[in-house]
């Protein structure tokens, strides 16, 4: 729920993976050779489900997806245009102002999911990070904060080769995504107000903070889906969250920083990047 300065951070370079062995010819399009690898389709091009086959595994996703089927299809219309496979993710706010160590890990597992996107499929992925600024306020952070925060993960996240955008900039331009009059259950809406109780910092009650978060995002899950239509969304949380993501959207269930790690890196204690930089 819910700057070190430029010359400060810098960018890390990582390792082209090498390309994978064409397969043999006898291998059927979309079927795993003597290697094991997945063949590539007609004139050596990868098929969604080869590029499907090079994230979907225990050392990225934390849980199945929910519908392999949307997936397949959002892989599919990146492939026969030749282009990157779309990935977006929330991008929360902790109580630090500044990046820290898990922040950096989790912008570098990401890069190693793209690579092994690319050891498959050369145009790779491109990921959006949706800077969550809206979920920020709600939690009672001072927009100074805010801002230094998210400029200084825009600035790591962009020395990878990865968009940022305010989540309150995308709402705007899409205001006639208007969520219906939908309330969360009972116990949905417990489990909310538990998760409010550790981490919201507004002045009312951690109950009618979840209700507000809830309300937020039935709005603001119609708003990403509308800006990014052919995107695949990427979350650390469970599925048991699923309501307050993009309906129409395929969701790929995903580690933080490595397999086994799920916590938000925002949320998690962590060393100034300035003073593991200094070393």
């Amino acid at each position: 729920m819910y700057k070190p300065a430029a010359q400060d951070i810098h960018p890390i370079a990582f390792p082209t993976m090498p390309a994978r062995a064409p397969a043999a010819p006898h291998v059927k399009q979309g079927r795993a050779g003597p290697s094991g690898r997945l063949a590539p389709g007609p004139a050596g091009k990868a098929t969604p489900e080869a590029v499907l086959r090079a994230f979907n595994t225990w050392s990225f996703k934390r849980e199945q997806p929910d519908n392999v089927e949307t997936l397949l299809a959002a892989i599919g219309a990146a492939v026969a245009r030749n282009k990157p496979v779309p990935f977006v993710l929330y991008w929360g706010k902790g109580p630090r102002a500044r990046l820290a160590e898990p922040e950096i890990q989790c912008l570098d597992y990401l890069a190693s999911m793209r690579a092994r996107i690319a050891a498959c499929y050369p145009p790779g992925a491109d990921f959006t990070l949706i800077q969550t600024d809206s979920h920020a306020r709600l939690n009672g952070h001072a927009e100074s904060r805010i801002d230094a925060y998210f400029d200084a993960v825009a600035h790591a996240a962009a020395a990878r080769g990865y968009a940022c955008r305010r989540l309150s900039a995308i709402v705007a331009e899409h205001a006639s995504a208007i969520a219906p009059d939908e309330e969360p259950t009972g116990e949905f809406l417990a489990q909310l107000a538990e998760c409010a109780r550790k981490w919201y910092r507004g002045p009312d009650a951690p109950e009618t903070g979840a209700l507000r978060y809830f309300r937020m995002n039935m709005v603001e899950k119609r708003a990403v889906a509308a800006a990014f239509p052919d995107a695949i969304f990427v979350t650390f949380n469970g599925g048991d969250v699923r309501a307050l993501l993009p309906d129409a959207m395929p969701v790929f269930f995903m580690y933080s920083i490595r397999r086994g790690v799920a916590e938000k890196p925002w949320f998690m204690p962590g060393e100034n990047v300035l003073d593991l930089l200094a070393r």
